[in-house]
């Protein structure tokens, strides 16, 4: 047993002690064939029309307006009708729309779109509604619930998996809890000793940033940020901490600059010094690795993770966020993780089409392939060596950012400005994501385009490695 999980085990007892170790006791529905079995969901061997869905898109025209101006809108723009409209008229648009090809969202499989994902919720709430609504510890938690877990631990080469409603809260139950058991160790011993050391990714994601945040109010925490994927600093920084519980969290495929967290050097260090491996890999589930298993996967050091977080909301098409764990980690994270205890829990429909969507995305392995073929397009029509389905094109100031982008919105492409506070000011930028529902032709179209507002090969500051190069 390693020093983690005898910390876990002492914190366990301590509860149990205590008499407030929390329980999941899933609401029994009934399964038919199709959940039974993955055997039972159709897939398909390529795109088919209900793919192009997630990337095809509309705006209403006084949308696009308000975008073009920079104007503040509150989200009331007039969609299709106008403020009067007769039964008779129902169904028919009154206004003009813009259509877009939306290369700014994180459904990165094309999997929100696809039927099974649509039958799998549609009947789910025609048999149960949204489920009994409340926490998971409550009533919110039923056998839909249980199957979703089981299903993302297998993904994950997990013992277990805890839903969170998003993967932002996942991120802040799992780093309130690190705080819990620091606090416990602390109880006789100063925190400089025996209280808990989290080390993270100086561009790790906000969720991250607020639940270490959290913890630190535990006043059991010491934090040490590294500098962005700089293993030499890490090394030294590890190495010169007295603190015997050692944390090092990191996102697996950082978002806003497409870069991939060094896997295999984070995984020597950890046999070197010991610590708990955190990884969040929103960006990288079901994109990466063989069996779409993320990022620890794709670099053969899956088993070097200890706690795997992640999210619903991108690749897998759905909502929500979960933890992949040990059982032992899972029953302390749900007793003392308060933004998993005090949040009700994901809706049946949306748990089902998840569960669907996981499903389909390890049948169809031509998605995985098609998202790499359209990195390897972009990068052989740009000469930007890219690593990722996430590009990120540094601009320079806001108003270059915002002049790109709307440029690229006249062309029909809907592409977003990255400003502060996401990104530094000079380093504003054009995000641009990659889905396997789009064609090579996208990316032609695409690329042109740019070309036409961005030296894509002589100026553009684009990042890869997590190096900023020219």
């Amino acid at each position: 047993m390693s020093s983690w999980d005898e910390w876990v085990e002492q914190a366990l007892s301590t509860l149990d002690s205590m008499k407030i170790l929390r329980s999941l006791r899933p609401i029994h529905y009934q399964f038919e064939s199709e959940h039974k079995t993955d055997n039972a969901f159709k897939v398909f061997d390529g795109m088919r029309q209900w793919d192009r869905a997630s990337v095809e898109i509309e705006i209403a025209e006084s949308t696009f307006q308000r975008w073009i101006q920079d104007a503040p809108s509150s989200g009331d723009d007039d969609l299709a009708f106008g403020d009067e409209v007769s039964d008779s008229e129902v169904g028919t648009s009154l206004k003009p729309l813009r259509k877009l090809l939306l290369f700014s969202g994180n459904d990165y499989l094309g999997l929100s779109s696809h039927p099974m994902v649509a039958k799998a919720a549609s009947k789910a709430v025609q048999e149960h509604g949204m489920g009994p609504r409340g926490s998971a510890l409550i009533c919110g938690y039923t056998t839909y619930h249980r199957l979703l877990e089981s299903c993302l631990a297998e993904s994950k080469n997990k013992e277990d998996c805890l839903l969170c409603p998003t993967g932002f809260s996942a991120n802040m139950a799992f780093m309130t809890v690190v705080g819990y058991i620091g606090s416990l160790s602390t109880v006789n011993e100063s925190p400089l000793k025996d209280g808990v050391a989290i080390f993270s990714d100086a561009l790790n994601h906000a969720s991250i940033i607020d639940g270490i945040r959290l913890a630190e109010r535990q006043k059991s925490v010491q934090v040490f940020i590294y500098r962005h994927c700089d293993m030499t600093h890490l090394n030294g920084l590890l190495s010169s901490c007295t603190m015997k519980k050692k944390v090092v969290v990191t996102d697996s495929l950082f978002s806003m600059d497409g870069d991939f967290a060094p896997m295999i050097q984070l995984s020597k260090l950890r046999k070197k010094h010991g610590f708990l491996l955190v990884v969040d890999d929103a960006h990288g589930t079901l994109v990466c690795g063989k069996t779409g298993g993320g990022v620890p996967e794709e670099f053969g050091c899956a088993n070097d993770v200890d706690i795997c977080i992640g999210t619903l909301s991108k690749a897998v098409g759905c909502h929500g966020g979960f933890i992949a764990c040990s059982k032992r980690w899972k029953q302390l994270i749900q007793s003392r993780g308060r933004a998993f205890i005090f949040s009700t829990s994901t809706p049946v429909p949306i748990a089902a089409a998840a569960h669907a969507a996981v499903v389909v995305a390890k049948k169809e392995t031509w998605r995985r392939k098609a998202i790499w073929n359209r990195v390897q397009d972009f990068r052989t029509l740009t000469g930007i060596p890219i690593t990722s389905h996430i590009i990120s094109l540094i601009v320079g100031t806001e108003e270059q950012a915002l002049k790109a982008s709307r440029h690229m919105l006249k062309c029909g492409f809907h592409i977003t400005a990255i400003r502060p506070p996401t990104v530094p000011a000079n380093l504003c930028r054009l995000r641009i994501t990659l889905s396997a529902a789009h064609t090579s032709n996208d990316i032609k179209k695409l690329t042109s385009v740019l070309s036409q507002c961005i030296s894509l090969r002589e100026s553009g500051y684009f990042y890869t490695n997590g190096t900023a190069k020219l």
